[in-house]
């Protein structure tokens, strides 16, 4: 399936989606504290987004049932909204995706409640860093293997390593398109599609401790490593635009 290039009034109605996920994003972890529920967050995030104009797009996604992904602790990603009440030293992590005038936005953070230990925040870290050192790495004519592995090389020289089976992905008007943008390499890195002007995709690290096996939970929904230790992601929506990368999800 062929990549699509977005025209600049796409790229800015993407923009406009994403900008409300950032806002959202910093909105929450601005406001998370001590005692709240998962399901209160979520309640939260999805208030915010609806009172700027945009719907929560993960609500009823493929059937997930809340409009917030909130990854606790060990879990990763795609964590479901629970009566459980963060506490001191966890870790959180904010999964949000919105729909405006039919185009996604789509963006994520960990982040720490309280006082969290210096390993969790060298996680945190990790999965950040990777992300923008990613995105600053972004030249058109580059392969997207190229660029799973500077993702690969940055968890892994900080002393992490990438979730596998789990990817970035294009988006527009889905929510999720080509290409798939894993965090690591399998093959040659000289081969398959390259980045052109008018792509938009996420590139969203997802950092392990020790193993990078998914295991998903019985809520058919939560991931989390085979080590079942903590871990952390982060997420950004880019567009390519004259050549670089544009993040189209800050607030």
């Amino acid at each position: 399936m062929a990549i699509i290039l977005r025209k600049a009034a796409e790229i800015d109605t993407m923009r406009r989606a994403g900008a409300i996920v950032g806002q959202t994003l910093e909105y929450l972890r601005s406001i998370v504290k001590e005692g709240m529920t998962l399901k209160e967050i979520d309640a939260l995030g999805e208030e915010f987004i609806l009172k700027q104009g945009a719907k929560p797009s993960f609500k009823g996604l493929y059937g997930f049932p809340a409009s917030v992904c909130t990854s606790i602790n060990e879990v990763i990603i795609h964590g479901i909204p629970t009566d459980y009440k963060v506490k001191n030293g966890d870790i959180l992590g904010l999964d949000i995706g919105t729909i405006l005038d039919d185009y996604y936005g789509d963006a994520a953070i960990t982040m720490p409640v309280g006082e969290i230990s210096v390993e969790n925040q060298k996680l945190i870290d990790c999965s950040k860093d990777t992300l923008y050192t990613a995105i600053e790495s972004i030249e058109a004519g580059m392969r997207f293997k190229e660029l799973s592995s500077i993702l690969e090389k940055s968890i892994i020289d900080a002393g992490f390593v990438p979730l596998r089976d789990f990817c970035g992905h294009g988006i527009g008007k889905k929510p999720h398109d080509e290409p798939n943008i894993p965090n690591y390499v399998d093959g040659k890195v000289n081969q398959g599609p390259k980045i052109k002007n008018g792509m938009v995709f996420c590139l969203e690290p997802m950092v392990c401790q020790k193993e990078a096996d998914p295991i998903i939970l019985e809520d058919k929904w939560s991931v989390i490593s085979s080590d079942k230790l903590y871990g952390s992601h982060y997420e950004h929506q880019v567009a390519v635009v004259n050549g670089k990368a544009v993040i189209l999800t800050n607030p």
